[in-house]
């Protein structure tokens, strides 16, 4: 789901030491080999001058192993988002093999959104003291041992199990959805952190997209046991996989900072976690971004949730299309993300992209509320891309802006929060829209999502651009 969690895997605070040791480095860069730690350990491979990149000045270096530990990121992501939605979107087929109500089986998708919001904090906490490694190891190992409690659970008389299963793998998202933003900050210079960001949303929304597109493909009403024991087996090996490259491969730091900010945060005594915690929620600006954030996260939790439900409402016996719907919902918006990464680097108009991208959100889901009623298949694909690519577009831009309102608090705080007012926002808006739209129909429920997204457009305005972390980096360029 998306994205957002935590951080204070900061590098420890570099000294004058860290311009000789870096001195050194170079001057070493003809010998055999180079040692990149993390403080747990060392990885040595053949010495390369492009291995190292210059950033800013010699003292801020990237490191080409960072995309490493991006695409680790983004496929142990990836697992987790499709856990999330590989019920939603075929509704009507687990409703009918365990003979519970839809909305039960909507449980299984807003357990996602429960289980973050009194974990969030501990899982905060965790982040801060012992770092990303850790923090994303346990978080990979809940989700490996929820998808393999799933594969026990393919008969008819054990949704208990498939819940348990669903309930460990939910509970394990506090380790993912605010893990972008700090781990971008970790590894990458000023001119790519929001990209880095963006492409670590990017592994959430790519799990979404094929959790919409695999369950209907292989789960048929006529072969439910073998479709389901496929795709909880395959999963349940993909999981295990992604587990070993976490303990085996991801790092939790690069040898020395990558930009001026993050070398000042590690220099930077924070205080605790709970006096973090009071100072953001001192911050009246980051307070008015963490509820219109909330809002835009809800309104897109909902609409996946329900958009099975709505689908086969109009197009009955379209499951597949449903699934395809979904997919392109899901695609434009991770185009959409890293596009507005990509804009945020380029002109760091942070306030100018959110609320742009926040007023064309609820433009396209006023659409996508009246376009189910003229019953034309090919315009649902067209409105739900375009909203796709704006509603999924804001969530690293938010999780940038967040950064730049509260500089020097940790990204995994700050973006921590935000998706834990996404889940509060999410669970509201999903059980308010499923009731509206079994009482009521779709277009009522619908409706709701369009008032939330204004209401959050209206907050977005009154945000006051203070880039902070701008403000550092322009003062302290080397």
């Amino acid at each position: 789901m998306f994205q957002t969690l935590l951080r204070s895997a900061r590098e420890s605070g570099r000294s004058s030491a860290s311009t000789s040791n870096l001195t050194e480095q170079s001057a070493s860069s003809h010998s055999n080999s180079i040692a990149l730690t993390d403080g747990q350990g060392s990885l040595t491979a053949p010495t390369r001058p492009s291995l190292l990149v210059s950033c800013e000045s010699d003292q801020y270096v990237v490191y080409k192993v960072r995309w490493v530990m991006l695409c680790i990121f983004v496929v142990f992501s990836m697992s987790n988002a499709f856990q999330w939605i590989q019920y939603s979107i075929i509704t009507h087929i687990i409703s009918d093999y365990y003979d519970v109500p839809s909305t039960t089986v909507d449980w299984l998708s807003m357990l996602f959104m429960i289980t973050y919001i009194p974990l969030i904090f501990p899982a905060t906490w965790f982040l801060q003291v012992y770092g990303l490694r850790k923090s994303i190891m346990i978080g990979s190992f809940g989700n490996m041992v929820g998808a393999a409690i799933k594969c026990f659970c393919v008969k008819p008389n054990r949704f208990w199990v498939t819940f348990t299963g669903q309930l460990i793998a939910a509970s394990s998202q506090v380790f993912v959805l605010g893990i972008p933003a700090p781990l971008a900050a970790v590894w990458f210079g000023p001119d790519q952190v929001s990209t880095a960001c963006a492409l670590g949303v990017f592994g959430n929304q790519l799990g979404i997209a094929i959790g919409f597109l695999v369950p209907p493909a292989i789960v048929h009403t006529s072969t439910v046991e073998s479709g389901l024991r496929t795709m909880f087996y395959s999963v349940a090996a993909i999981c295990a996989t992604i587990f070993v490259c976490i303990v085996l491969i991801f790092k939790e730091k690069p040898k020395t900072p990558p930009s001026a900010s993050v070398a000042m945060e590690n220099e930077t005594e924070q205080g605790s976690y709970i006096q973090s915690i009071i100072r953001l929620l001192k911050n009246k600006h980051y307070l008015l971004l963490l509820i219109s954030y909330g809002m835009n996260a809800a309104a897109f939790y909902a609409i996946s949730t329900l958009l099975s439900q709505i689908f086969l409402i109009h197009f009955p016996g379209e499951e597949e299309n449903a699934g395809r719907i979904g997919l392109v919902l899901v695609l434009s918006g991770m185009c959409g993300s890293i596009v507005c990464g990509v804009i945020l680097d380029k002109t760091g108009k942070f306030k100018m992209v959110t609320l742009s991208v926040y007023i064309m959100s609820l433009v396209f889901m006023i659409a996508y509320t009246f376009i189910f009623q003229l019953n034309k298949m090919w315009l649902v694909y067209v409105v739900s891309s375009l909203l796709g690519a704006f509603m999924t577009g804001y969530l690293p831009v938010g999780f940038e802006f967040a950064a730049e309102l509260t500089y020097p608090e940790s990204e995994g705080t700050s973006s921590g929060l935000l998706n834990a007012s996404a889940q509060v926002f999410g669970i509201l808006c999903t059980i308010a829209a499923g009731h509206l739209l079994k009482d009521y129909g779709d277009q009522p429920a619908n409706l709701l999502l369009v008032a939330v997204l204004l209401v959050g457009t209206i907050l977005t305005a009154f945000i006051r651009e203070d880039l902070r972390r701008q403000e550092a980096r322009s003062e302290h360029p080397h």
